[in-house]
């Protein structure tokens, strides 16, 4: 007898055609340059028009499997939109002190969590006043569906304007993961209610979150001891992949457990493991959250939003009868309104304008408006037209929120903190792109034309013009804070373009390459900061032979570790001791700098004015630094 029977008959035709177009979207948005549009609404609308008639035709048996994994997308959904919220920055903003109303305004903890209250509360009154309108079976869930917002959308416009370490870039993205996290959570609490209603069984909702507290505890001991660590580092990689083998077992210990609890559960199971999984991961994210992405985002996910666009059914909007029109256009205007007018907090920081943009990009939904209204269906508290009224409204949110805030809050590279990249060789382009990963602004000029037309298509900021023309760094509104690294082809236009920068602007923060001593030499005159390609490689070698894991550390960390000097300016510090002082744990003082001394730092060595810090750490923990030392 056989040990293992495989069937033959099952159709693949469906899953080719999915997969088909989960390919063609991105490749065919990349071709056309389409880049402000998610790559999730052209899945919506392909699998919409391409999907439903080269699928719906055929048997169920050929269909269901493709439901299967569209279920198995919308878990990864949810549980990579758990792993987005750092629980480090939550913890970070957590008030150490007294509260003051200035101390209040500038916590993003506490602004982004008196938002999402206000939030709730507009939308509910706007539910009730919709119940006029149209027939609302519970007017309490229909509000939950529109607090919604989607994290997913506003990181990446936020990483693209490079806003995220930004006072402002910090209240967005805190008020969103607040948003993700008690959206959740609600609706979930009140689907199990609608569906059991007020009985003991509720409490295995709390047997959910003891089981995350369990899971953390057990996290927090294994992940010290050594011999389990050195066979997660041993099994990590090749045919074993032991951490995507462990993270999917989390995911579906927390899936299994909300099963058993109730199958509306499963979403706030999913979001639970991924927000687990966060927790431990401050210096492993980068290579792990790659394999995740690409496992998720590969498959899985696509087929998620593919299947919604195949099973949308726009005849069910006509079941609103005569009041269709009037209801999408009052449903579209309330959930801008619900964001935007709690978005009047920020006004005093950072202004009207700017405050008005980021209540339109907190206004896009996706993923979490579409599960509530799918969940919601199902319980019967809302009807298959606005089901699809919800659908809909996702797609037209995250198609104009975007938009808006660009409008609203025009991005100008040539403003504030950026760095001048003279020369778009390769090397400049690849700095300009590490800059990026670090959230740093930087814009390349380049005066060949199909070198800048090529940058241009890259998406990187470039400006077309000669380096060594003065008038192009009055239009780029060059200040002492920027750092311009000249790096064109010829050595002898780097000294001139350095010695114009000089003299002409008494500008100090340059960078450029010494190939000779004679050039060494000259931009050593102009107090030029040099570096010299031929040693920079033999210091790469070396280190590859003599500290290989600490320079892979270094090098492979993508945005999450960073070295920074930090200027002491904070009198309630001066005189203490480091020990006395609550830095974040995910950071360290590697140096203090002391007029012409430096120090290795340790608990007992005291802070002064004037110091010059050296801080290793994550961007959560430099932030924390950031802030303390400079406060």
């Amino acid at each position: 007898m056989s040990l293992l029977t495989i069937s033959f008959d099952f159709d693949f035709y469906p899953i080719l055609i999915v997969a088909a177009i989960a390919w063609a979207v991105p490749m065919l948005m990349s071709l056309l340059r389409i880049t402000k549009i998610p790559t999730v609404i052209i899945e919506i609308l392909a699998g919409f028009f391409i999907g439903k008639y080269f699928i719906l035709g055929f048997p169920s048996d050929s269909t269901v499997l493709l439901d299967y994994f569209a279920l198995t997308g919308f878990v990864f959904l949810m549980f990579l939109g758990g792993l987005e919220i750092d629980v480090d920055q939550i913890k970070a903003s957590f008030p150490r002190r007294r509260i003051t109303y200035a101390r209040y305004l500038k916590n993003p903890l506490l602004v982004g969590f008196v938002y999402f209250i206000i939030t709730l509360v507009v939308s509910y009154l706007a539910a009730w006043a919709f119940s006029f309108l149209i027939d609302l079976q519970n007017i309490w869930y229909f509000s939950l569906i529109m607090v919604t917002t989607s994290v997913g959308i506003i990181l990446p416009v936020l990483k693209n304007r490079a806003e995220i370490n930004t006072h402002f870039g910090q209240m967005l993205i805190l008020a969103a993961a607040i948003a993700d996290i008690f959206s959740i959570l609600l609706f979930t609490v009140t689907a199990f209610v609608i569906k059991n209603g007020f009985h003991a069984e509720l409490l295995w909702l709390g047997a959910l979150l003891l089981l995350f507290i369990v899971f953390y505890l057990l996290g927090s001991v294994f992940s010290k001891i050594n011999i389990i660590r050195k066979i997660t580092f041993q099994l990590s990689h090749a045919a074993s992949q032991i951490k995507i083998r462990g993270t999917i077992l989390l995911i579906l210990v927390f899936v299994v457990a909300s099963q058993y609890i109730e199958k509306e559960v499963i979403l706030l199971g999913a979001f639970l493991s991924g927000l687990l999984l966060s927790v431990f991961m401050h210096k492993e994210r980068s290579m792990l959250l790659v394999k995740l992405d690409g496992f998720g985002y590969g498959f899985f996910i696509p087929v998620f939003f593919i299947m919604v666009g195949v099973h949308f059914e726009p005849n069910a909007l006509f079941e609103l009868d005569n009041s269709l029109f009037l209801f999408l256009g009052l449903l579209i205007i309330t959930l801008f309104a619900i964001k935007i007018i709690p978005s009047f907090l920020w006004m005093r920081l950072f202004g009207f304008r700017k405050a008005i943009s980021g209540g339109f990009l907190m206004s896009s939904r996706l993923s979490l408006i579409i599960a509530a209204a799918t969940i919601g269906l199902e319980l019967g508290v809302i009807s298959e037209g606005i089901n699809a009224s919800f659908i809909l409204m996702a797609v037209l949110t995250c198609l104009f929120s975007p938009t808006i805030y660009n409008i609203l809050n025009p991005r100008n590279i040539f403003e504030g903190n950026k760095t001048i990249i003279v020369g778009g060789s390769s090397t400049g382009v690849l700095l300009a792109r590490r800059l990026h990963l670090h959230s740093h602004s930087s814009i390349i000029i380049e005066n060949n034309e199909s070198r800048f037309k090529e940058i241009e298509a890259k998406g990187i900021a470039v400006f077309k013009g000669d380096g060594k023309d003065r008038e192009i760094f009055d239009k780029l509104k060059l200040n002492p804070e920027n750092y311009v690294v000249v790096l064109s082809d010829s050595d002898e236009e780097n000294i001139q373009i350095s010695r114009m920068l000089r003299n002409e602007f008494q500008h100090e923060r340059m960078i450029s390459r010494s190939g000779t001593s004679k050039v060494w030499q000259a931009l050593r005159d102009l107090d030029v900061e040099t570096f010299d390609a031929t040693r920079v490689i033999a210091n790469t070698i070396e280190n590859l032979i003599v500290r290989p894991t600490t320079y892979h550390t270094m090098v492979e960390s993508y945005e999450n570790f960073h070295i920074e000097e930090v200027n002491m300016t904070n009198k309630n510090f001066d005189g203490l001791q480091i020990k006395e002082i609550p830095f974040h744990g995910d950071g360290t003082i590697m140096m203090v700098k002391r007029g012409d001394n430096m120090y290795i730092p340790h608990g007992e060595t005291y802070l002064r004015l004037g110091d010059v810090i050296n801080v290793f750490g994550t961007a959560t923990a430099l932030d924390d630094f950031r802030e303390k030392l400079k406060f």
